[in-house]
């Protein structure tokens, strides 16, 4: 995220940027401490940083919004984001417990 940020209009970089590197650090944080936890302790974690990741999602349509960046460092961001929720989805999924089936 600091490769793009730093390239933002000054107007954006101080505001949009600084949220969206903090944004990032807070998540990567959070990844390690999930990642610290047992696996039965890990999903309320997992949903925190679904949470996070969400947010850090819609942070960038908005620096895509106002122009802050160019549409291909706009796709590359949206394209990583969109991979770390597939295996953060993914990582919930692995742990979640699952259903009594009712036929059986």
């Amino acid at each position: 995220m600091y490769s793009y940020t730093k390239t933002f209009p000054k107007k954006d970089r101080f505001s949009l940027g600084q949220k969206c590197e903090g944004l990032t650090l807070e998540f990567l944080e959070a990844l390690f401490v999930a990642n610290a936890k047992r696996d039965e302790e890990k999903l309320p974690f997992l949903y925190d940083l679904d949470v996070k990741l969400k947010i850090l999602q819609t942070f960038v349509r908005i620096i895509n919004d106002v122009r802050a960046v160019e549409a291909k460092d706009y796709l590359h961001m949206s394209a990583a984001l969109d991979e770390m929720g597939r295996m953060l989805g993914g990582w919930i999924k692995s742990l979640k417990p699952e259903k009594e089936n009712p036929a059986g």
